[in-house]
């Protein structure tokens, strides 16, 4: 037997080379994996596997920006303040054709103003608002003035009274004890003690309302002897108020001078 050994190109049978397999199967899928990048619409694949694989497998280089959704603003804070009669009747009437629904319109409009301007969502309300059933609010406050007639000289001042209905009579309290503290402030008008009826505590509109909703009545003074400040010191009567629902809302000392 010839014992000459074979050429060295045929001294083994030729073998597959597991790690070879792997290697052209690896190289099949990065081929594969970059025409699927290049081709597959971005809606049918996960959110961002193009870019990545883009980037990876010398696909798109391009990436396109981030898109955030669009932000919404927050509620604010939302407030109710009734017009006293406005669209309703006069109300108290005065000799010369003056009349509480005009004077209780003009305090109202600036007290809805200022509260804007301070970040509040405000509600002008008439006095038998059909928005009053079932209203919801932080705060409601309903503008009234007193009688025109003479009374005596003592019929000057403002009063405030609250509901009854609410669930939160505390809130109520506390809402007619900021606006005693800084109306009086502002105009210098005292309270009128003794003189608050049964139409202010059962003002109608506090049984509409939701009962979560806090809310007072106020007579802003005599149309009488309070007169100029009622009709050219509006701007003035509405800061009290305002600052009285704001010492509320930001719960402030009720007892110290603002």
């Amino acid at each position: 037997m010839d014992s000459t050994p074979p050429p060295r190109s045929e001294r083994y049978t030729p073998r597959v080379n597991s790690l070879r397999i792997i290697w052209n199967v690896f190289v099949a899928s990065v081929v594969v994996a970059s025409l699927f990048t290049a081709y597959t619409p971005l809606g049918l694949i996960p959110y961002g596997l193009a870019e990545r694989l883009s980037q990876a497998f010398g696909g798109v280089q391009e990436s396109s920006p981030l898109v955030f959704p669009t932000a919404t603003p927050r509620p604010r804070p939302r407030l109710g303040i009734v017009a006293g009669h406005y669209q309703n009747d006069s109300g108290a009437q005065c000799a010369d054709g003056l009349t509480e629904a005009d004077v209780n319109l003009e305090i109202a409009t600036r007290i809805r103003q200022q509260l804007i301007d301070e970040g509040f969502d405000v509600d002008l309300l008439a006095e038998y608002d059909d928005r009053l059933t079932g209203y919801q609010a932080l705060a409601l406050v309903s503008i009234h003035a007193d009688t025109c007639d003479f009374i005596s000289n003592e019929a000057t001042g403002y009063k405030v009274a609250p509901t009854l209905g609410t669930i939160y009579p505390e809130k109520a309290d506390r809402l007619v004890a900021c606006i005693r503290n800084r109306y009086e402030a502002v105009t210098g008008l005292q309270f009128h003690p003794g003189s608050i009826t049964r139409d202010m505590t059962s003002y109608h509109a506090f049984d509409e309302i939701h009962n979560e909703t806090t809310a007072v009545i106020i007579e802003t003074g005599f149309l009488n002897l309070d007169r100029q400040l009622l009709t050219t010191g509006q701007d003035q009567v509405a800061e009290g108020i305002v600052n009285g629902i704001l010492c509320y809302l930001y719960n402030e000392d009720a007892s110290a001078a603002p």
